[in-house]
């Protein structure tokens, strides 16, 4: 899309900050029928006369069609007269602008004609007052939402070695399907028989007389493991794809019972240049792992965050993205570790993956068949959110807010449903709950901020999600993965896990988003449906959102239907998930 096709839009919007702080959105009707919807604006910064900003847009170019959501990005030059306290745009400049499922350039080309022939007829002003006012409070707002970027328990190995997550100390109920005591808090599947604990990863059993440590390679197989091999192996074949996959390696095992990650090389730490730089780059490991020559430091991203260290083992202190060495920019697009650039302050690659997790994944939800099921671990039971007038369901597997007024609100598949109990009954919400958006990154329920509900009709209400309802976020000059806080999960007579940010070894990938690697790096078959589990058993764990947690829970990962459409499973980039082991 050309940088200028937006820009009258953009004079509107930046123009619409001055007409009202509280209306919103604002609707531009067009000739053909449409209209231009412009959503609540969010200026970034005014140095001098330079200002810069973004918003979320949608166009309808007719009555009849369904609206086209996007996202702007922009940088703006003012006149100003500060008597009477106006100004007036001298230039805008649109540094990018993308719109939801619009590939075809012609219509991209198309949609922006439109824009600039119906937009030119407004002539508007800049409130000083009201724009200073709007950034403050905008960057009051981020300010808040810190996130938790220590380091996590960071482990390393020069062989292949698999990362075993539980959820704290080893929670054990006896599961009815599988006649067994089994571990309830890890992905993996841990039941025991007689006194012998086993564990299924990778495509290898595994035994020990312990769960957290004592794990070897099992080739005797009782006759139940053996019955749920043959059920696991059924599966895995039916949702290969037709991909080959690799034959099954054993590995080291070790088991974690908080928040950590694994990085790993095939034997000892080989170190290649990076042409153009003073960085070398370990070229035996799918970990990103770095030596400036300069500082001898070592530098590791997880999660799209950056840690330097003195060695490979660390410790290890977090970095912001823009404080890493200079070189980190200059590494050659194309090369080995261009993945990198995306992670790295002020590329092309970082501006792009800002832009993506500004773009929203849209549904039209009809009023009537659009339905929710909300369970609780016994009678419900609530508990507030930090600085708000919300109070969040804590043992119920959906996501459940009591406001002020003392309406209920239910997420579910990435879309609101309002009920005047909490036990509904429920219907498809108009508004989002009051205070959603100073929901904090302490709290388990904070990417439910990332939903939103566009439009309402009698029969329809237009909703959506930006990456942030996954966990991807933009953070200062970048995205990361997570909020990097633990949060506890519910134990009663069930279960219920909460989002997490380490273990699964998060990474993002300029072309197609986040993927993971879930802690194993080498000699292991790709996943395709599940990690851990007993058929399709073994899903709903805490974690990526592929496996419908409780909190994380976008819409219809990898299946199929549901309020958001059929489409096949990509990556987090792309407002959905693909989840494979890597290996060497």
């Amino acid at each position: 899309m050309r940088k200028n096709h937006l820009l009258l839009l953009l004079t509107m919007f930046i123009s619409g900050i001055a007409i009202s702080q509280n209306v919103w959105p604002r609707e531009i009707p067009l000739s053909s029928g449409g209209k231009v919807t412009i959503y609540q604006p969010q200026p970034d910064n005014l140095t001098g006369n330079k200002l810069t900003g973004r918003a979320a847009v949608s166009v309808k170019q007719n009555s009849k069609d369904e609206p086209v959501f996007g996202a702007i990005f922009f940088e703006a030059i003012m006149n100003t007269d500060k008597d009477s306290r106006m100004a007036d745009l001298e230039s805008v400049k649109v540094t990018n602008a993308k719109f939801s499922g619009v590939e075809d350039q012609s219509k991209v080309e198309k949609l922006s004609r439109l824009l600039e022939t119906e937009v030119v007829k407004w002539k508007l002003e800049i409130s000083l007052d009201a724009l200073v006012a709007t950034i403050k409070k905008e960057n009051a707002s981020s300010g808040n939402e810190k996130f938790n970027n220590k380091a996590p328990k960071v482990l390393y190995t020069d062989k292949p070695t698999t990362l075993v997550l539980l959820d704290g100390e080893p929670k054990i109920q006896k599961d009815k399907d599988l006649d067994a005591e089994r571990v309830v808090n890890s992905p993996y599947l841990i039941f025991k028989e007689d006194n012998q604990w086993n564990m299924y990863t990778g495509g290898i059993w595994y035994k020990s007389a312990a769960v957290t440590s004592g794990w070897s390679p099992n080739s005797k197989l009782s006759k139940k493991v053996k019955s749920i091999d043959e059920q696991i192996k059924k599966q895995e074949k039916e949702n290969a794809s037709g991909e080959t996959n690799e034959k099954p390696v054993a590995t080291e095992i070790i088991v974690s019972t908080e928040p950590a990650e694994l990085l790993q090389t095939k034997g000892a730490a080989d170190y290649k240049s990076i042409s153009g730089t003073s960085l070398l780059y370990v070229s035996n490991s799918l970990n990103h792992i770095f030596k400036d020559i300069n500082s001898q430091k070592t530098y590791v991203l997880l999660a799209g965050r950056w840690y330097s260290g003195a060695t490979i083992s660390g410790p290890w202190e977090f970095i912001e993205a823009d404080k890493l060495p200079e070189d980190f920019a200059k590494i050659p697009e194309g090369s080995d570790k261009d993945e990198v650039l995306a992670s790295v302050a002020g590329t092309d690659a970082a501006e792009e993956a800002k832009i993506d997790a500004e773009i929203p994944q849209t549904a039209k939800v009809d009023r009537a068949t659009a339905t929710v099921t909300v369970t609780y671990d016994g009678n419900p039971k609530f508990k507030t959110i930090e600085n708000t007038s919300l109070q969040l369901a804590e043992n119920s597997s959906v996501t459940v807010m009591k406001d002020a007024s003392g309406s209920y609100f239910a997420l579910e598949n990435g879309v609101w449903f309002i009920g005047n109990s909490p036990n509904g009954p429920w219907s498809v919400a108009n508004d989002r709950p009051k205070d959603v958006d100073k929901i904090p990154a302490t709290s388990e329920a904070y990417n439910t901020k990332y939903v939103y509900v566009y439009e309402s009709t009698p029969q329809y209400v237009y909703v959506g999600y930006t990456p942030g309802y996954m966990g991807c976020y933009v953070y200062g000059p970048t995205v990361v993965y997570g909020t990097g806080f633990y949060y506890n999960p519910w134990y009663g007579s069930v279960y219920y896990p909460r989002p997490v940010t380490w273990g699964f070894g998060f990474h993002y990938n300029p072309w197609t988003g986040w993927s993971m690697s879930v802690g194993v790096n080498m000699g292991f078959m790709h996943l395709g449906f599940h990690f851990g589990g007993y058929g399709g058993y073994g899903g709903g764990w805490f974690g990526p959102p592929y496996y419908r947690p409780p909190y994380y829970r976008p819409p219809y990962y990898g299946g199929g239907g549901g309020y958001y459409g059929n489409r096949r499973p990509v990556h987090v980039g792309n407002n959905n998930i693909t989840i494979k082991q890597q290996s060497h």
